[in-house]
């Protein structure tokens, strides 16, 4: 009896072929895994990076209000504490003053804090600001002449 010289090197071929699909599927399983982890990871840091550029530019805000207004008087115009405007009333802020000798800089003190994912965020920013100086407390800041841009 003569068998086929081609009959077992193609089993083998076979096995091979099919072995080589199951590592070459489970490989391609873990790098789509992997890639999907990865993606979610920038996701969020995307969103925390936004979170964080808000909180720096309410603050930026309220320290501008502190020394437009001047740090012994914002408190009779403006509130120590409470919600941000919309759109960004799920941030809110906080205003220190410290106690200061006549004359002396305050060392102001502005928090702005949200809640991501049932889980509470804070921004801290200390600086110092000048009393303001002269008799007008909030200036008229309207221009004299209408400025027309073109």
């Amino acid at each position: 009896m003569v068998t086929a010289p081609f009959a077992f090197p193609s089993a083998r071929r076979r096995a091979f072929v099919l072995v080589d699909a199951l590592v070459a599927a489970v490989l391609l399983g873990v790098s789509l895994a992997a890639v999907v982890g990865m993606i979610s990871s920038a996701m969020s840091a995307q969103r925390r990076g936004e979170q964080m550029e808000v909180a720096a530019m309410l603050l930026d805000e309220q320290l501008n209000l502190v020394v437009a207004r001047g740090p012994d008087q914002y408190a009779q115009r403006f509130g120590l504490e409470g919600r941000c405007d919309p759109p960004f009333q799920d941030y809110t802020y906080e205003l220190d003053f410290d106690s200061r000798s006549a004359g002396e800089a305050y060392t102001v003190t502005a928090t702005v804090a949200w809640v991501d994912a049932g889980r509470k965020f804070t921004e801290t920013v200390q600086t110092k600001v000048a009393p303001r100086l002269g008799d007008d407390a909030d200036p008229d800041r309207k221009p004299e002449e209408n400025v027309i841009r073109k």
